[in-house]
């Protein structure tokens, strides 16, 4: 173990390792299996939550660590038990909410709700991707307050995410943690939540620490997780703020860049 370059290997899910397709090429499943059999861990770290990513995971016959919901989770794929959970704080949510919306307007919003089965409630205007994913659609407000949530989802008319984000985190970030996770995804989290603190928490859990890790991923909310590790990937395909920070850029998600680079560092 003392001789591999790297103990632990932490990817992102979509956008990372992931295909557009949302399948895993050989190339980079066949890379994975090397360096775990040679001694090493992979854990997955997603923005998703549990019931966003357990169906993925199940697909990829994934039996370690997760660490699910920008953080809030730690799941454990094989036992399919959800080992750790943290809960946005709703009264400081609906206040952050409120100076939001009052520096920019009504906001199409979404919620995502606690626990392994936790629903996402998708209130008027609010765009979600097109696919498989379980999404409740909602007419009234209040129901996004009615039971735990693990963040909730913001959209505006006519922001863009950076826009959106930057104003969110100025006027409320002494509040909740405000992040972007992909392509009209600006989320309110736990103040000082981040992928960063659950993937410390599974590492521990391994008996392996940030010098052990190399971090592979594509969107701002991987940020936190590249300052904490050894060494940080960024995907071709990854938003100019994770370049700006990560050790190095490797080819795209969908140009099996996680392969790239395992098999240069690890034969």
């Amino acid at each position: 173990m003392s001789e591999l370059p790297y103990r632990l290997i932490a990817t992102d899910l979509d956008g990372t390792l992931l295909r557009s397709d949302d399948t895993v090429s050989e190339r980079t499943r066949a890379a994975l299996e090397r360096v775990t059999a040679a001694g090493a861990s992979h854990i997955i770290v997603t923005g998703r939550s549990v019931p966003w990513t357990k169906h993925i995971l199940d697909s990829l016959d994934y039996q370690g660590l997760a660490v699910c919901g920008q953080g809030a989770q730690v799941y454990h794929a094989g036992e399919h038990r959800l080992l750790t959970s943290v809960t946005l704080d709703r009264q400081l949510a609906a206040l952050a909410l409120a100076k939001i919306e009052a520096e920019v307007g009504p906001l199409y919003l979404a919620a995502s709700r606690d626990g392994m089965d936790g629903e996402v409630l998708i209130g008027p205007g609010y765009r979600i991707q097109e696919g498989p994913l379980p999404a409740v659609p909602i007419t009234d407000p209040s129901e996004l307050w009615a039971a735990p949530l693990n963040k909730l989802y913001l959209q505006h008319p006519d922001l863009d995410d950076d826009g959106l984000a930057g104003i969110a985190r100025a006027v409320a970030g002494d509040l909740v943690g405000v992040t972007m996770a992909g392509a009209g995804i600006v989320e309110l989290l736990p103040l000082g939540l981040s992928k960063a603190t659950g993937l410390s928490l599974a590492a521990r859990r391994l008996g392996m620490k940030a010098a052990d890790t190399i971090a592979f991923g594509d969107m701002p909310n991987d940020v936190p997780m590249f300052a904490w590790a050894a060494h940080g990937v960024a995907m071709a395909n990854a938003h100019p703020e994770l370049k700006a920070v990560a050790d190095e850029v490797t080819d795209s998600n969908e140009d099996d860049g996680i392969a790239t680079v395992l098999e240069r560092l690890f034969g």
